[in-house]
């Protein structure tokens, strides 16, 4: 019950986080979660605003004794990623989030967790809700839309705020500072095809594989997880090499910036070929699962009869987007020639659809590099160009380049070894932070992002770490106490 989460330490955050979770909040969605927020800052009697995208931004004066400290932004996103088990009944626009705890973690019952980025945001509305806490002036800035294309970012104006630090509380380690981040292009390929009859003398059946352990497609690129779509194209283009198979729907993946847990497809082959397909099929089944057995054991791929459809891809189409799947990178494309274990650059084939004629293939690929941000987009967009499809690029974002002379960091990183015995992770990472975006406004706030740790996030294992998130709120009130005072 979400009571319990009420009773951990510290109330304050969890508190505000249970509130926060009973507000539904999905990305492009943010309309009620930006009035609670309006709310929030009018109940506390602070300077509420939200500007021209639904960013909303509250302010609150420095307590006393601080107010020749420099202004401070404090900013985490709004917007949470909708996710949920299969057999999950779960409506994310009318319900809240569930909540347990569990071996120490706080988890959701079969969806995610919203702690990326719910917990940042409670930290900041403890802050502004704080009576004894010494900080400098507070500008806390709560974006819209970071998931599905960072638009409130993107439409932030100059001249907002006034602030000369920012602390983005959107990190999921807690032993990490963050100095630096990966930019991101949206890759879309579509095209139409021809619907034909199904052949006589066919049987249909439907493949799902499910039960993968998904993920951020920036943070969990590098370890390997199988992806949903690049499965079920594997057992597609064995089935059509060698039997003829034919393709009639597929339904894969979901989010962009989640690694692809589940794909459904719908295919036919003649009857005279069933026992050796299903024969080669459960083997390539077992090769796959053996593949993965260390990474996903739970990785589940089922094979049944269904119903016969009428319609089926033809095939010169088919030929051509079962090989452009094939031959479109998914996963790591180089890593970081400067940065010891950073992902430079990579490619998440999130998102497959194929329906009544229409072909859909959605992409993420992340880079902390923009001329390799765009050699690799350009290579998949090679890959389906070949086959006729239209390639489009949008939802372009900067990266956050590392300032290792950062006056801020220098001050996290020497509260954090006070605090802890020992130094700080500090290092750039290969998620999407806002950090980039919000510098292109504001170049000359200097930035630095933290976090509590949490595992699982954009999936329905996303779980928040109990023990972490008081370590992280005890870090933040160091750091707001020792602000720099303005120059």
């Amino acid at each position: 019950m979400n009571s319990e989460i009420r009773n951990l330490s510290p109330q304050n955050i969890w508190n505000h986080f249970a509130d926060l979770n009973a507000v539904p909040r999905a990305s492009k969605k943010e309309e009620r979660v930006i009035a609670f927020m309006v709310q929030f800052g009018k109940d506390l009697g602070l300077e509420t605003l939200v500007d021209t995208v639904g960013n909303v931004i509250i302010k609150k004066p420095a307590s006393t004794g601080m107010e020749n400290r420099k202004t401070v932004v404090l900013q985490s996103h709004l917007d949470m990623v909708h996710q949920k088990n299969t057999d999950t009944d779960f409506d994310f626009d009318t319900q809240g989030i569930e909540m347990h705890v569990e071996d120490g973690w706080v988890k959701a019952k079969g969806t995610t967790l919203g702690a990326d980025n719910g917990l940042g945001v409670a930290a900041i509305m403890s802050v502004l809700a704080a009576t004894d806490l010494a900080h400098p002036a507070i500008e806390a800035l709560f974006t819209i839309d970071e998931e599905t294309g960072m638009t409130g970012a993107m439409g932030l104006e100059a001249g907002l705020l006034d602030g000369e630090i920012l602390l983005n509380l959107d990190t999921e380690e807690d032993d990490e500072i963050g100095m630096g981040c990966a930019g991101g292009v949206d890759i879309t390929a579509t095209r139409s095809y021809t619907e034909m009859e199904t052949p006589d003398l066919c049987l249909a059946y439907k493949i799902t594989v499910s039960g993968l352990n998904g993920g951020h497609s920036g943070m969990d690129i590098h370890k390997g997880l199988a992806n949903a779509n690049k499965l079920m194209n594997r057992l597609l283009f064995d089935g059509f090499e060698n039997f003829g198979l034919r393709i009639a729907t597929i339904n894969g993946g979901s989010l962009r910036n989640a690694i692809p847990r589940e794909s459904h497809a719908t295919v036919v082959i003649d009857q005279v070929a069933k026992e050796p397909f299903l024969f080669e099929t459960e083997d390539h089944i077992k090769t796959i699962k053996e593949e993965f057995a260390s990474l996903e054991p739970n990785l589940s791929i089922h094979i049944e009869t269904t119903e016969l459809p009428k319609k089926v891809m033809d095939l010169g189409v088919q030929e051509g987007f079962i090989k452009s799947v094939y031959a479109a990178l998914n996963g790591v494309y180089r890593m970081s020639p400067d940065i010891d274990g950073l992902v430079e650059t990579s490619n998440n084939i999130a998102r497959i659809k194929v329906e009544a004629g229409q072909i859909y293939v959605g992409c993420l690929t992340r880079s902390s590099s923009e001329t390799n941000k765009y050699d690799l987009a350009t290579s998949i967009r090679a890959a389906f160009e070949l086959s006729g499809f239209e390639v489009r690029f949008s939802g372009d974002y900067p990266g956050w380049q590392p300032n290792i002379n950062s006056e801020i960091l220098t001050l996290l990183d020497s509260i954090y070894q006070k605090q802890q015995g020992k130094k700080a992770h500090i290092a750039a990472c290969h998620a999407g932070l806002e950090c980039g975006i919000l510098g292109q406004n504001y170049p000359n706030i200097d930035m630095v992002s933290f976090g509590p740790t949490i595992r699982g996030a954009h999936s329905p294992d996303e779980r928040a770490e109990i023990k972490s998130t008081q370590k992280f709120w005890d870090f933040l009130v160091e750091i707001l106490k020792n602000i720099p005072v303005k120059a």
